[in-house]
């Protein structure tokens, strides 16, 4: 008898702490139910056609523009290389450059 009133027990616990889950839920359904994205207004079809085409309007812009950004992308100037010989006179003023700032460090 005495397990069997261990059982009901641990049920009644198991039923409060089940409530008390619905309750947390049912709380959180709730302030998802009121939350909108247009703020709880209703909006008639006529505003919502003029939303759309405003919308539709700014997508077109922009597809328009990056095709427009890439045509003139495409007409730049073509980037310039160095010779070798030029690549060769700047390594070597840059290796001058750092024997100084060695022999600097030497010095001191």
């Amino acid at each position: 008898m005495g397990n069997l009133s261990g059982v009901v027990e641990d049920l009644k616990k198991e039923l409060k702490r089940a409530q008390h889950d619905v309750q947390r839920f049912t709380a959180a359904l709730a302030a998802l139910e009121n939350l909108s994205s247009n703020g709880g207004r209703t909006l008639s079809a006529s505003a919502r056609k003029k939303i759309s085409l405003a919308q539709k309007k700014r997508w077109a812009q922009t597809r328009n523009g990056s095709q427009a950004a890439a045509k003139t992308a495409a007409s730049a100037p073509v980037k310039r290389t160095m010779s070798a010989s030029a690549r060769r006179k700047i390594a070597a003023a840059q290796r001058k450059r750092w024997a100084k700032v060695k022999a600097g460090k030497k010095a001191a």
